[in-house]
């Protein structure tokens, strides 16, 4: 391949990433302290996000990938779900054991003016992260496709170009998702922002890896797509949706995810699933 077929890729997954620091640089606009109202509404939001991307970023794909292939979209997109969730889930088995070893430790580190992570912000960190990989992957393929001349799979440039727009647009969100509620946790902006940012970082690379080996990763990509949908899910239903409803009187964290997911659904279905077939 190419150097010049490199050029697309790494603007492609540059604007994601650049959508996902833009997400996490909203941190720069609030105060030290939400309210809690605020806060649940967003942990809502976010949660809702992170459903919808699961499905029409992650799932979806992943069974029309495994069509496009010739093979049942079942097996990767029930297999990897159900991989992805079991991985978390032993993630967080791990963490709470870490977390419970070192609480005094932390505390020390509380003392001392250090700041550190907690698990459920650790977890939010991971589940985000391992979304964006095969997003990036996603990009980094629509490209390569292009670039290697094949019609067969229906990708032009221009719906390439399109669904980096789609996942740039949904990185806005998500990057916020980790940035805000880490700034609720007495994490500096700058910190905050910088593990938000560091969410999205992984898009170019994956990007660039996936079209460095277009020929061999293209099998996998249903099962990744689906292994990221699985732990998102796990992290939502183990963290967001419980922490949304603590000490709620008002159905603030209901409503907030109500909206998180129309809003995702928004996106990812008119940017993403209409303009990559030219419908608009």
């Amino acid at each position: 391949m190419k150097l010049a077929d490199f050029l697309p890729v790494v603007l492609g997954t540059g604007f994601t990433f650049f959508m996902t620091v833009l997400g996490a640089a909203m941190v720069f606009l609030l105060g030290r302290q939400m309210k809690q109202s605020l806060l649940k509404g967003f942990m809502g939001f976010a949660g809702g996000v992170m459903v919808a991307a699961s499905v029409w970023s992650l799932l979806l794909p992943a069974i029309e990938e495994a069509a496009a292939q010739g093979k049942s979209g079942v097996i990767p997109a029930g297999g990897g779900f159900l991989f992805g969730a079991v991985f978390f889930l032993a993630v967080d088995y791990v963490l709470q054991k870490l977390h419970a070893q070192k609480m005094e430790k932390l505390r020390a580190m509380e003392g001392s003016g250090r700041q550190h992570l907690s698990k459920k912000m650790t977890m939010l960190f991971l589940a985000v992260t391992l979304h964006n990989i095969p997003e990036g992957m996603a990009v980094g393929m629509a490209f390569a496709v292009v670039a290697q001349g094949s019609e067969s799979a229906g990708v032009t440039m221009l719906s390439a170009i399109a669904l980096a727009v789609g996942i740039g647009i949904q990185n806005f969100p998500e990057g916020a998702a980790i940035a805000l509620p880490l700034r609720q946790e007495n994490i500096s902006r700058k910190k905050a922002f910088f593990y938000g940012a560091l969410s999205g970082i992984v898009e170019p690379i994956a990007g660039i890896l996936t079209v460095l080996l277009a020929g061999s990763i293209k099998a996998v990509l249903p099962w990744m797509l689906s292994f990221a949908a699985g732990a998102m899910i796990y992290v939502v239903v183990e963290e967001l949706i419980p922490e949304a409803h603590v000490e709620s009187g008002v159905k603030i964290g209901t409503i907030g995810a109500l909206i998180g997911f129309l809003a995702m659904m928004v996106l990812a279905v008119a940017l993403g699933y209409i303009l990559t077939r030219g419908i608009i």
